[in-house]
């Protein structure tokens, strides 16, 4: 049987930053560092860059993340083996900064998937031989300010019809195949429908284990076609001030590989950079909350039309926020808009339906995909 752990986020900014930097990875993990250790394989979400003095970002929505490259001792000596980069940060200072970051890992030992110098090497497979068995890693992002070009660096993107082409033509060469998809609605413990309808896809199309990052909050998991699929893990390690519990709690995920595509799996449930320093197991009364919250969710997803219904009205609480986004609306008027929603009488209804049709149809959709990587290029 082949142990592998998978965690989370990782962000060591705030209070971890200087443990990260010395590399003290005791400190950092505290009761969770055996269980890196024990296992055959360990591989976590690389959620920032690693980076020189002076760093400049590119220009983007969102925060851009870098911390010193000194920060790679923490990862290194906490027995993690590799660092998925499909995510919405790889490229937040540039070309420079991913190559730098995956130089850092390369010299401290830590390999790399999900990112690369184009689209091809990007989406390439990692395969491991462990025990006998060929277990491979796939990294998937969504597309926000970080995915490849055929000819520039980036991460790997969500593209159903490549990743079907992808898995047809190297089935043979693993025996398992784990999935890193980063992806979803933040701060939301529960899958959208699309996210829930491509998660099924791949576990019908072949991956053996999903895992869906990103959402910086617990989530919850449910079995399709034989897979376990987990809609959310939370951050493993990005302290942040004034956080609510959601952003300090995780799972770290272990999955016991038996025979060809089959795996069972339990979870290490913690919290980070609470009360205590850096992460700590959860015990007592706050576990049991903790597992009865995480399998009320899982049971709950699986009632008809929940994803949908829940999904439509998390949407109509969002609703003043996106039409500003939409619009561009600097912070005051996004502001003002959540309060006195006055996008329902400043725009017309013509108006509205041409900005429905502009984002809503694909070739509308095409046109300004190419006209923005255009004036990024």
């Amino acid at each position: 049987m082949v142990d592998i752990i998978v965690g989370g986020d990782v962000c060591p900014i705030g209070r971890a930053l200087p443990a990260f930097m010395n590399g003290n990875a005791i400190s950092i993990f505290n009761d969770t560092l055996q269980a890196f250790r024990d296992s055959d394989l360990a591989i976590v979400n690389l959620e920032c860059a690693l980076l020189p003095d002076s760093p400049r970002p590119i220009l983007k929505d969102g925060p851009a993340l870098g911390v010193p490259q000194d920060c790679i001792y923490g990862i290194k000596n906490a027995d993690i083996n590799f660092v998925n980069m499909a995510n919405n940060h790889c490229m937040d200072f540039g070309t420079e900064g991913i190559k730098i970051t995956i130089e850092t890992c390369q010299k401290g030992g830590i390999g790399y998937f999900g990112a690369g110098r184009n689209l091809a090497e990007a989406g390439k497979l990692l395969i491991k031989e462990i025990k006998g068995k060929r277990i491979a890693f796939l990294g998937i992002a969504e597309h926000e300010f970080s995915i490849a070009g055929p000819n520039s660096w980036g991460a790997n993107p969500l593209d159903l019809i490549t990743l079907v082409r992808h898995i047809k033509s190297i089935r043979n060469t693993y025996d398992f195949l784990l999935v890193l998809f980063h992806g979803g609605k933040e701060h939301y413990p529960f899958p959208t429908p699309k996210q829930m309808e491509t998660c099924r896809f791949m576990a019908e199309l072949g991956a053996n284990a999903i895992i869906c990052q990103h959402s910086h909050c617990p989530g919850c998991y449910e079995i399709h076609n034989g897979a376990p699929i987990f809609y959310g893990q939370g951050n493993l390690i990005f302290d942040k001030k004034n956080s609510p519990l959601s952003w300090r709690e995780g799972f770290l995920i272990r999955l016991n590989i038996k025979s060809y595509g089959q795996c069972d799996f339990d979870l290490i449930p913690y919290t980070q950079f609470g009360e205590r320093f850096g992460v700590n197991r959860l015990s007592g009364r706050e576990l049991e909350r903790f597992n009865e919250q995480f399998d009320s969710r899982s049971r709950t997803i699986l009632e008809p039309n929940f994803v949908t219904d829940n999904w439509e009205a998390y949407c109509r609480e969002q609703k003043y926020t996106y039409l500003s986004r939409l619009h561009g609306h600097s912070r005051f008027f996004r502001v003002l808009n959540r309060k006195s929603h006055f996008t329902d009488w400043l725009y017309s209804s013509k108006k509205r339906t041409m900005l429905r049709n502009v984002v809503e149809c694909e070739t509308h959709r095409e046109v300004l995909e190419t006209l923005w990587r255009r004036l990024e290029a």
